[in-house]
């Protein structure tokens, strides 16, 4: 059978399926605890090595060893947070989690299901989110708007992100 030189084209047409189609928005309470977890997590591998040497200080100051007291602590607490930006780099990288996000099941990606971005979670939700944090009430209004139908805070929304089921 010849073809026909005067047939319309034919071509294979698969349907695309809508990222956003099985995304499923991530449970507000989960979401908090999320947060909170990820504080509890930094407040550990941070502030408590340096707690732990504003204790050990005043007692190695009266044995001469102070010094090395605030060092040692000063180090566990840098030691302490390149593990935790390591970590949270790495996972924000692989799949849009922080360490409890990940621990939570719960991932950011952008508002059309597509990834997001290491840049666009850390300038955007995290840098630009903190710097306008400095007008008063800015955290509790950006806290509020998770009780939208969207589920979106503030910093969602200026980010262009969802946080969804993983």
């Amino acid at each position: 059978m010849a073809t026909n030189p005067y047939a319309p084209p034919r071509a294979m047409v698969t349907d695309v399926q809508d990222p956003r189609a099985s995304a499923v928005p991530a449970d507000r309470g989960t979401r908090l605890g999320a947060t909170m977890l990820d504080g509890i997590i930094f407040l550990v591998m941070v502030y408590l090595p340096l707690l732990l040497a504003a204790i050990v200080v005043p007692t190695a100051a009266r044995n001469q060893a102070a010094g090395t007291a605030f060092a040692v602590g000063g180090l566990a607490t840098l030691v302490g947070l390149i593990v935790y930006c390591w970590l949270t780099i790495k996972y924000v990288l692989a799949n849009g989690q922080t360490i409890a996000k990940r621990m939570l099941g719960i991932k950011v990606v952008r508002s059309d299901g597509t990834a997001a971005s290491l840049g666009r979670i850390f300038w955007l939700r995290n840098v630009v989110n903190g710097l306008i944090s400095l007008v008063p009430f800015y955290a509790f209004v950006d806290a509020l708007f998770i009780f939208g139908e969207s589920r979106q805070c503030l910093h969602d929304k200026l980010a262009d992100t969802i946080v969804v089921k993983a």
